[in-house]
């Protein structure tokens, strides 16, 4: 049907834009999740460094040895601060990418409605056109036949 040419392309660009939203959803959700995965090692390596040093302060120590301790507890809690801004991020960006696959899938069935409508317009318009054909048909068959019995007579 070439009635319909321009609209099989617009679904074909249409599927195209959802199918590349479908997959940047998917890219950020995996970002997410490692972005998520290690912020949870950090958290867990900061909770074993200081049982770690925990041990080690319980016996005599230096001020030095807990100057280093809390200069690194202190830079790894700002590592840990970072990665969470990271996972946020991800998560912000997961939403806005779940958004565009959301509207990239209306548009699919918008332009599949459409092309619905207008198949079933070429349809009712192919079947007005044969019933129009039909009824000529058989008006001049009528008319053969009256026009047959009037000079028989």
């Amino acid at each position: 049907m070439k009635e319909i040419q321009p609209l099989m392309a617009l679904l074909s660009h249409a599927e195209g834009e959802r199918d590349e939203a479908l997959s940047h959803r998917q890219r950020m959700r995996e970002a997410l999740e490692a972005a998520r995965a290690q912020a949870e090692q950090l958290v867990a390596y900061r909770r074993d460094y200081e049982r770690r040093w925990a041990e080690r302060f319980a016996q005599a120590g230096q001020v030095q040895l807990l100057q280093s301790f809390h200069g690194f507890v202190t830079r790894l809690t700002q590592a840990i601060e970072h990665q969470e801004r990271v996972v946020a991020q991800a998560e912000r960006q997961l939403e806005r990418a779940a958004e565009t696959l959301q509207q990239q899938e209306l548009r699919v069935a918008s332009v599949l409605k459409l092309i619905e409508r207008r198949v079933a317009e070429i349809e009712k318009t192919r079947e007005q056109r044969e019933q129009r054909t039909l009824d000529e048909l058989a008006s001049r068959a009528a008319w053969n036949r009256l026009a047959a019995a009037t000079t028989r007579f």
